[in-house]
């Protein structure tokens, strides 16, 4: 079993192209994301003229990542979009051709680095019958393993019925779908402490699985390889009291759904990432280790600095669940082989 440690995957990082179109040129309106790149290895994400984050050099060049990788033990890394690019509010044929920029390069990336990269597209999800297009462009001509989508598609959560088509597809594609919070409920009450981050990403990302279950999406479709960001957010933590509601008020939380709550347990993905070791314990023995994968959000500052470093800390773990959390999990989740990697470099 020794040799599985040679394998670190890490689910969750975020990567961007260095340069891009203008996309306020391309589509004639404001709203979308651009770099400013203004020193060597550094650049601003700008919305319009509003600063929104500082980036590296690591948030876009496959060498660098890959040199990182290499000093903190992660052979492979699953890129995604950074997900303010999702652009879901925009007119649909205008993040259709975004996310095809986007896709296009991330795929770029996969088949240079092919032992080093796996790739996760996005989609124009506001348009569903695109984003089934897109879609089976992102699996079948770029061979991508699958995508990346948000929480919730501007007033549609994922159990909108506008959207079945897409998880359907997936389905029948064996694409994975990786959910990660973004546009974050009550931020307008949140405008000091970075609480948008701690306190909304978690509660984005519980809405969105409650959404999947009470939905029936799960139900329906049960080969659905679906996984979500940040340890799945508040839902593992509370599904006592997600359970006890469904129990006594079934009425409204059995509507669209009748089976239990805890059933869904073990049948969707989370990432680690959780930043507290009895927050893993607890996560992986609610979900099994065989649903939960290394994530780190590299390369932003809330994430893992060393990914799998809380993983390897727990001596409780044994080496088969260390193993099938650094890497035994992410490949299940992506539907890929051991074998497709180079576990001697």
């Amino acid at each position: 079993m020794a040799e599985f440690h040679l394998l670190k995957i890490d689910l969750h990082t975020h990567i961007l192209p260095k340069h891009w179109p203008n996309l306020h040129e391309r589509f004639g309106y404001d709203g979308f994301v651009r770099l400013e790149h203004h020193k060597p290895c550094c650049a601003r994400m700008m919305i319009d003229d509003q600063f929104f984050r500082e980036v590296q050099d690591n948030c876009w060049s496959p060498t660098r990542r890959i040199q990182d990788g290499d000093k903190t033990g992660v052979q492979v890394q699953v890129l995604s979009t950074v997900p303010v690019m999702f652009s879901y509010w925009a007119k649909p044929q205008d993040t259709l051709d975004l996310s095809k920029i986007l896709n296009d390069h991330l795929a770029g990336i996969v088949r240079e680095y092919p032992q080093r990269f796996v790739g996760l597209g996005t989609l124009p999800m506001q348009a569903p019958k695109l984003a089934v297009t897109e879609l089976e462009r992102c699996v079948q001509e770029l061979g991508l393993a699958g995508v990346q989508i948000g929480s919730h598609v501007n007033d549609w959560n994922l159990d909108e019925p506008a959207m079945f088509d897409i998880f359907e597809a997936a389905a029948s594609l064996g694409a994975a779908i990786f959910v990660h919070p973004w546009d974050m409920m009550g931020k307008d009450r949140m405008p000091k402490y970075w609480l948008p981050w701690l306190v909304g990403m978690p509660a984005e990302t519980s809405l969105a699985i409650c959404s999947v279950i009470f939905g029936g999406v799960l139900e329906r479709l049960p080969n659905l390889r679906i996984g979500f960001a940040h340890g799945g957010g508040s839902f593992p933590f509370t599904i006592g009291r997600v359970q006890h509601g469904f129990d006594v008020r079934p009425d409204l939380c059995a509507a669209d759904n009748q089976t239990s709550p805890r059933d869904y347990q073990g049948k969707f993905y989370v990432d680690s990432l959780v930043h507290d070791a009895d927050a893993l314990r607890f996560l992986v023995n609610q979900m099994g280790d065989n649903r939960v994968a290394l994530g780190s959000d590299y390369p932003f500052p809330l994430g893992e600095a060393k990914p799998g470093a809380l993983i390897d800390s727990i001596d409780e773990f044994s080496p088969t669940t260390k193993n099938r959390l650094l890497a035994g999990t992410a490949l299940e989740f992506l539907g890929l082989s051991r074998n497709q990697f180079d576990l001697k470099g």
